[in-house]
This record gives C-alpha cells, sequence and structure tokens, in this order.
C-alpha cells in the first residue's frame, strides 16, 4: 500500500494553522502552528501540527530547536533533510531580519544599549564569541567584528588582535562583549583580567574601553558598572 503523508489542508478546519494565520495573523499562533507552516506535510501516521509538537517536544522548545544544527534534527523521526535544512534557514533569517532592524549607526549610551545590540544573536551560541564593538568620536558604532571563537568554558583573546582591529577603522573607542553559554552572565577572573589588560591598552594606545559585557540567556553583566573599569 503507498504511504501518504498528512498535508495542512487534510488537517480538521479548527486545526490548520495557515487559515489561523490568515484570519488572525501570525502572532496569534502558537510555536507548533508557526512550526508545522515551515513543515507543510506531516508523516504518515501524524498532521503536520503533531508532528511540529512532537518536535518541539523532543528538543526541549523552541529555544532547543534554533540551537540544534541540521544533522541534529534529521535524528527526529519525520524530518528528512530538506525539512531540517529549511527550518535552519528559516531560523538563520529569523536571526538576520533581527539585526537589520537595527539602525546603521546605531549609538551607545549606556550598557544596555550595547546588549540590545548584541543579545539576541550571542545569548543562543554554544561556544565562547569574542566581539568588538568599534565607535567614533560620538559614540556611534561604525564596526563589528568577532575576534575569538573559543570553547565551551574559554575565549582567549589577545589585546594586540584587538586594537589592531580598532586602529584599522579609525576608532575613537571600543566596546567589548563574550557571551557565556551556560546561560550564567557571572563574571569569571579570566574576565576580570582580560578587562584590565584591554583597558590599559587601550589607555596607552589612546583608544578608551568603554565597557566589556558578559551575556547570558537575556541577562547581562557590564563589567564597568561592576567597578572592574
Amino acid at each position: 500500500m503507498e504511504q501518504r503523508s498528512f498535508r495542512i489542508r487534510e488537517i480538521p478546519s479548527e486545526e490548520r494553522p495557515r487559515e489561523r494565520m490568515q484570519q488572525h495573523g501570525a502572532s496569534a499562533l502558537s510555536h507548533a502552528e508557526l512550526l508545522a507552516i515551515l513543515l507543510r506535510t506531516g508523516t504518515r501516521n501524524e498532521s503536520s501540527i503533531h508532528l511540529a509538537q512532537r518536535i518541539l517536544n523532543e528538543c526541549g522548545g523552541l529555544r532547543k530547536l534554533a540551537e540544534n544544527d541540521w544533522q541534529e534534527l534529521m535524528l527526529i523521526k519525520g524530518i528528512g533533510p530538506a525539512k531540517a535544512l529549511e527550518l535552519k534557514a528559516s531560523i538563520e533569517l529569523g536571526r538576520r531580519i533581527a539585526r537589520s532592524q537595527l539602525p546603521e549607526m546605531f549609538k551607545i549610551t549606556c550598557p544596555q544599549d550595547a546588549a540590545d545590540l548584541l543579545m539576541e544573536e550571542m545569548r543562543h551560541l554554544r561556544e565562547e564569541h569574542f566581539v568588538c564593538l568599534f565607535l567614533n568620536s560620538k559614540n556611534q558604532v561604525i564596526g563589528r567584528q568577532t575576534l575569538s571563537i573559543g570553547s565551551l568554558n574559554a575565549s582567549i583573546v589577545h589585546p594586540r588582535e584587538v586594537f589592531r582591529a580598532a586602529i584599522r577603522r579609525s576608532s575613537a573607542s571600543i566596546l567589548c562583549a563574550h557571551n557565556h553559554p551556560s546561560g550564567d552572565p557571572t563574571p569569571s577572573p579570566e574576565d576580570i583580567q582580560i578587562t584590565k589588560r584591554l583597558a590599559d591598552a587601550g589607555e596607552l594606545i589612546g583608544i578608551e574601553l568603554l565597557d566589556h559585557l558578559v551575556i547570558g540567556d537575556n541577562r547581562f553583566i557590564s563589567l564597568k558598572e561592576k567597578g572592574c573599569l
């Protein structure tokens, strides 16, 4: 007997996420309903919306789903290469849209401004990324660069690389940030040490280190506010 998969149009009308989206808008849909629209089809024994809910359950929620690479998604029953790649592409587009909405000349007036600029992307990273924002004399962001990608527990960066990049962009000052994959932004002794090294080097060169943020899961700590600068 030929195997067949459920399509969204075969789902009872009250469970059709596309129709609900047309009538009520995307914001009215659940995570599973939005995911079902991306999946388009289910499996032989379950509808797309039931498959979507099972994916969320097996992944442990929306954030965990976003953290899986496409090969890991293929381990879930009902997800083949095409669906896995489409899901990863959709997640990446969402992240890029979030970044593209920021003004080109974003101005840093306080630690929260820098956190708003970096949080959504950096809070989901599995490894520590050390990022530098380069600012002009008006504290407007004129550049950004990831200078180091470390392990789950450490990110190694040297002041030489930081200030070489800053000088190349004619920066008046810099602001550094790195994430803690654990979600806890409590700074380590190494975080404090590199902050002081960068501040000393910046004072010598004439490019001020405005702050160093440690980014966790939707929260951050400013080492300047902690008195480390």
